[in-house]
């Protein structure tokens, strides 16, 4: 049965259909479209505003370009809902972000017309250059175009693709959607930059505009032509950054009005011009959400909500998330210590410093996306006395790990690393499972690293960081909520290196680190139901080892399980070459270690990720009972 809210969509169940439709009836089915992704979002929530705001965009390009034959490359995957559902995805459009459903993200794997994933952004120009050089050197004619906007522009990486693709002649079309709001409102010169382009001289027709040129000059010209076409960039553009930079500058132009945007993207589609050409498209993040507040940034990424109220499904419970109480802890110590600043690179409310720039707004800074930017700048704070926290996702941080290197570490200065969405976070899948932080920064000298077991000691590390100026240190949190301890009214900072034991027993010791403990203590309650002692430690630390606790569980077990929700490389890694080196693993120790498998884990709930990994608590209790098979004999054996 048609639906009558998207009766014109529900005829589109491919791009060839899309193309068949005359062009009166694409600002129906852009409604239309509109319509069918909110109500998608409002079943599986996700990232809604910025697909709103490039409904028109969508249709325009997929109608005018042959896609999938023509690449089109959209920046971050936030964008890419509505496109998903006009590329022979709409049936499956409410199992985004769900297990064996949809990616919230472009992903090649899913569709031909995801010529490359995006769940990071700035990467679409890079792509997009490569992309066109490999099909001019393979002789191929088809088009290739970068959709980049949603705050994408303030990272240094699209403006490195800029100036390289620029300065080349290959054939690339890139499309900055400017809605004037990123995940956060836009930051820095750039903001003010796109605001100025915005009242200079729209551009409707680059053909009529170059012909009403090249006529005021004389007729014999091939010279007079090379003028016309250099004037007429300026005209379009005016000595604007992206033309400066090689770019055939066009715009601003409507992006919600397919009268402005069709017949531009026709031209640039029958090669009328050629080279690197930027087309400055102006929309509106959010766009025809029915439920649009004074705080636009709240449905960048959404809960599931009713369609018809907007009220949004909370989860049940009360608790706090560990980011809100790393943002409530590192007010407390700014109140103490003037030092103390915060730096963020565009994710403000996301690592909760917004909280602290409400009461300290000359103390926080965001920097955009910039994350290089971010550790160095950090850095700099640091050698003049400050005390810098730099919150950042865990896998946005892998940008700026040279700087982290070079910048930070090398130098031994006190930059504090606030890693949020440590560990596996869910629906948003593997391109932001923070997994690897901990074996690339354990690797690193003088790197100190703490993980909380619940969200009191997430409050205790932060005093312990704050109060820490030995050289650099981290630390790193899930992404959801805490279990509902108690908070410390005053907390003092811990011992650098130091574990804590939880409970005793005599037959298997388990060494956890971080939330992790949550899944340990449930697997010591089950095996001590069937009768084992067990010993559960909780690291604190993942660097510097506490060489003395590991010690002591060596010597009063014959059995140890090492558990780390991280991938290979990090914690377990760290245990098993002191053990090495100690001589502990020559008096025939029976020791394993849980830890993320060597695969990327696909977009599920987190339980069933660590159910996958192996990592929940059945799957600990198949190591631990391992381990416990035998334990009598060993354990006098080794006596």
């Amino acid at each position: 049965m048609t639906d009558s809210k998207t009766a014109l969509l529900d005829k589109i169940s491919s791009v060839a259909d899309l193309r068949a439709l005359p062009e009166a009836q694409l600002a129906q089915l852009a409604d239309e479209l509109r319509a069918e992704t909110i109500r998608a979002v409002a079943q599986t929530g996700g990232h809604l505003g910025a697909g709103l705001g490039v409904v028109e965009l969508t249709v325009a390009l997929h109608y005018v370009f042959n896609t999938p034959q023509d690449r089109l490359i959209w920046d971050v995957g936030h964008q890419a809902y509505p496109h998903k559902i006009l590329t022979g995805r709409r049936d499956r459009i409410r199992t985004l972000r769900q297990e064996g459903g949809l990616s919230g993200f472009t992903k090649r794997s899913e569709s031909e017309f995801d010529p490359f994933g995006a769940g990071h952004s700035s990467t679409s120009i890079s792509a997009g250059h490569g992309m066109a050089v490999a099909r001019d050197l393979q002789g191929r004619d088809n088009q290739v175009i970068a959709v980049i906007g949603d705050g994408a522009l303030s990272a240094g990486m699209a403006y490195e693709a800029l100036n390289n693709a620029g300065a080349s002649d290959h054939d690339l079309i890139v499309i900055l959607n400017d809605n004037d709001m990123s995940i956060a409102q836009p930051v820095g010169a750039l903001s003010s930059y796109l605001s100025e382009l915005i009242s200079s001289r729209p551009y409707h027709s680059i053909r009529g505009l170059v012909k009403e040129v090249a006529n005021r000059f004389p007729s014999e010209a091939r010279q007079a032509a090379r003028r016309a076409h250099h004037l007429a960039r300026d005209l379009v553009g005016g000595h604007s950054l992206f033309s400066e930079l090689g770019f055939f500058h066009i715009g601003p132009i409507d992006g919600h009005d397919l009268g402005h945007l069709l017949p531009v993207l026709k031209n640039l589609r029958d090669g009328e011009v050629r080279g690197p050409v930027l087309v400055h498209v102006v929309t509106e993040k959010g766009r025809g959400h029915p439920f649009a507040g004074p705080s636009s940034e709240k449905y960048h990424a959404v809960p599931k909500f009713d369609v018809i109220t907007g009220e949004q499904v909370k989860p049940a419970g009360n608790l706090p998330s560990f980011t809100s109480v790393f943002a409530g802890a590192l007010i407390e110590e700014a109140r103490k210590d003037s030092q103390i600043v915060a730096i963020t690179a565009a994710m403000p409310s996301g690592t909760g410093l917004n909280k602290l720039a409400t009461e300290f707004p000359d103390r926080v800074f965001d920097v955009g996306i910039a994350e290089q930017h971010a550790v160095t700048f950090a850095a700099g704070l640091a050698t003049e006395g400050m005390k810098p926290f730099c919150a950042i996702y865990s896998t946005f941080l892998q940008r700026g790990y040279d700087q982290l290197v070079h910048d930070v570490a090398i130098q031994n200065l006190p930059v504090r690393f606030a890693i949020d969405r440590a560990g596996l976070v869910g629906a948003d899948g593997a391109t932001h499972a923070g997994v690897f932080d901990l074996a690339w920064l354990s690797c690193l000298p003088n790197m100190m690293i703490m993980c909380p077991a619940d969200e009191a000691e997430l409050v205790r590390m932060v005093a312990t960081a704050a109060a820490y100026e030995g050289g650099p240190c981290a630390l790193r949190y899930p992404r959801g909520t805490g279990s509902g301890v108690a908070l410390p009214e005053q907390p003092a900072p811990l011992t650098i290196g130091k574990g804590r034991i939880i409970r005793e027993g005599s037959d298997l010791a388990v060494l956890s680190l971080g939330t992790m403990l949550e899944q340990t203590s449930q697997l010591a309650d089950r095996l001590a139901g069937e009768g084992h002692q067990i010993t559960l430690a909780d690291a604190r630390f993942a660097k510097p080892l506490d060489t003395g606790l590991l010690d002591r569980l060596v010597a009063d077990h014959s059995a140890l399980l090492v558990v780390e929700e991280a991938s290979s490389g990090g914690f377990s890694a760290l245990v098993l070459d002191y053990l090495a080196e100690s001589g502990a693993l020559d008096k025939g120790l029976k020791i394993r270690t849980a830890h993320l498998p060597e695969r990327y884990l696909d977009h599920a709930a987190r339980e069933r990720q660590l159910e996958i990994a192996g990592l929940d608590v059945g799957g600990l209790y198949e190591k631990a009972r391992l381990l416990l098979a035998g334990k009598t004999a060993r354990h006098h054996a080794r006596s």
